[in-house]
């Protein structure tokens, strides 16, 4: 079977628990409410392009542990191949959330062995005929399974990249290797801020990455919508206005309906508003992928 599009990044158990605020040291706070869910930044995303009618697949690593197990059915529940998923010794990944009344968030993450992928386990035969690969980021050293499969990846692929927090922290020589190789850059502004200079304009920092030939970049900046840009075009999409109850995996969401929306033939404004648009129904509901639309719903509000 080919895929449109296979994700390769950390596989997770999501325990959001509800607090009535983010506690800072010393301080106590109560919990209301908890909701467990299988994440992933890139398992998320491929969740969002499967409930849009693509055909998404996966690249990571699991234990044989409850965990493990409910990450497994997750995924296959929603459609998302799991032939790419590598089943290891040790626990699974875990990330524990914290959110409050306002949606916003604290994660803790516990990567089990989503640090321990070696590039010897992952069979570049699961990628023929793939339209995008696209990355997440790992807290340990499974970048390197990431990196030596770009090397191997033939031309045809497109590489999506969103590097998430934990990779901007770690600076652009440590992400070179993926930087040259990626078409899609997916990041959010405090990321870029991250990854750049900080006392740059955000015209320089945008400069300083497409520096690295990428197709094309995209900041998303949360309640501001976000910006795209290639060589040719640049474009400004402001946000849905929505009730946010939880920012987790909203960058995940926009990911998902950005993909989609290219892959659809869909121009890059176009495709940036049903990214806004999928991330908007992802913040309507506690999880990453409780409000993940169908085709059907971003076709009524986006076209």
């Amino acid at each position: 079977m080919s895929l449109d599009v296979v994700g390769f990044g950390a596989l997770n158990v999501d325990k959001l628990y509800q607090v009535n605020r983010i506690a800072k040291e010393d301080e106590e706070v109560y919990i209301k409410d908890l909701n467990l869910s299988c994440g992933g930044s890139a398992a998320n995303t491929m969740v969002g392009l499967s409930r849009l009618g693509l055909k998404t697949g996966y690249i990571g690593k699991v234990s044989n542990d409850p965990e493990g197990n409910l990450i497994l059915e997750n995924l296959k529940n929603e459609d998302v191949n799991t032939n790419g998923v590598i089943i290891g010794e040790g626990r699974s990944g875990c990330v524990m959330g914290y959110v409050d009344l306002s949606g916003q968030r604290a994660l803790y993450v516990d990567p089990g062995v989503n640090d321990l992928i070696k590039p010897e386990e992952i069979k570049i035969e699961y990628l023929k005929d793939v339209k995008i690969l696209h990355l997440t980021s790992f807290v340990g050293e499974s970048i390197k399974a990431q990196e030596a499969l770009l090397g191997e990846l033939p031309s045809t692929v497109n590489v999506s990249f969103d590097p998430g927090r934990i990779y901007a922290e770690k600076g652009l020589r440590y992400l070179k290797k993926i930087l040259e190789r990626t078409n899609i850059l997916l990041i959010n502004e405090e990321e870029l801020k991250i990854l750049t200079s900080k006392n740059s304009t955000f015209e320089d920092r945008i400069n300083a990455l497409m520096n690295y030939e990428l197709d094309l970049i995209v900041v998303k900046r949360g309640e501001k919508g976000c910006y795209v840009m290639n060589v040719k075009e640049s474009h400004s999409i402001e946000a849905f206005q929505v009730k946010c109850k939880d920012t987790t995996g909203a960058g995940d969401a926009f990911n998902s309906g950005f993909i989609y929306g290219l892959l659809e033939g869909k121009n890059l404004y176009n495709s940036c508003v049903i990214g806004n648009y999928v991330a908007a129904c992802c913040v309507e509901e506690i999880g990453t992928i409780n409000g993940l639309p169908d085709s059907s719903k971003v076709k009524k509000n986006t076209l």
